[in-house]
């Protein structure tokens, strides 16, 4: 009965440190959140305006350019996944892949072939275990990535949008992360980035908005050529900052729940060990009566 009483308090005490562990986890992510929250509200008005620049530049020329021409047979599309490079996010980063394996497969459907990006060590373990083909890769950045991260990560996939489908090149490019709604929500969406459709930009109200016309100088295909990189950085960028602020909430929350499950436990366990003691307390009490009723007994015996 000891024996059991011992390996109560052990698990005890082993249940209690992983409880200060998840604690800690948890109060860092919640401070954590509050920063990436104000870099996505930062973020995101630069986002939109610059897709409005690129919308109106756009809509006033007839230049073709891989910003917002469709292909007439689009046979590759490139998808960028992002993902986080730690665990402990319950399941953030799985939620972010299964959405990346639907669009892959409904992309294959449609008879383009599927070249795959991957942000974050989550996915580039997912995609090197089932020995699939990976592009390019980047970690070590997730939870609190920069627009020089984004920089980094945009410049191979502009230049496969920039060029032919036969030098290896892509005619759509989709991005696949988590978007930041709330400290409970978080949803993984994908969002094709090129070509632009020129429906993105609506007013207050949800109708298309009139763009004014523009005279372009040099020309219109040369501010598109310029608005080609800072609007790949920048939508990349902003789905970073959205990733990152999900990654610090789900994580919240797994810890969370994994703090009060090891309370729980501890609560079950005291229960346990309580029993036990209590066990072998009566136990010992019996032991003692039934030697002191044995030795009566022998006395008595002695005395006859």
């Amino acid at each position: 009965m000891g024996a059991q009483l011992r390996v109560y308090k052990r698990r005890i005490r082993s249940v209690t440190a992983t409880k200060k562990i998840t604690k800690a986890m948890e109060m860092i992510a919640a401070s954590r959140i509050v920063k990436a929250q104000r870099q996505v509200a930062a973020s995101t008005p630069y986002a939109t305006e610059l897709t409005r620049a690129v919308t109106a530049v756009a809509t006033g020329s007839t230049t073709k350019h891989p910003l917002t021409t469709e292909a007439d047979a689009p046979a590759r599309a490139a998808i960028l996944l992002i993902t986080s490079d730690r665990g402990l996010a319950g399941g953030y980063s799985a939620n972010a892949i299964k959405a990346a394996e639907r669009l892959a497969e409904r992309l294959r459907g449609e008879g383009k072939e599927v070249v795959t990006y991957v942000i974050g060590r989550k996915g580039v373990a997912y995609y090197g275990f089932r020995e699939r083909k990976i592009a390019d890769s980047w970690t070590g950045f997730t939870d609190s990535p920069t627009y020089a991260d984004a920089k980094r990560a945009a410049a191979p996939l502009i230049e496969a949008v920039t060029q032919e489908t036969a030098e290896g090149g892509v005619d759509e490019l989709h991005i696949v992360f988590t978007e930041f709604v709330s400290m409970m929500t978080q949803n993984p969406v994908d969002d094709r980035m090129l070509p632009l459709s020129l429906d993105t930009t609506k007013d207050e109200e949800g109708k298309g908005e009139i763009l004014p016309l523009f005279d372009f100088e040099p020309s219109a295909e040369d501010v598109l050529d310029a608005l080609l990189p800072r609007y790949v950085e920048s939508r990349i960028y902003n789905a970073l900052l959205q990733a990152a602020a999900s990654e610090h909430a789900a994580r919240r929350r797994a810890m969370k729940s994994a703090t009060d499950n090891a309370g729980d436990l501890i609560k079950s366990l005291s229960r346990l060990a309580n029993a036990a003691r209590q066990a072998e307390i009566t136990q010992e009490i019996s032991e003692i009566v039934g030697g002191a009723s044995a030795l009566a007994d022998a006395t008595a015996g002695s005395d006859k």
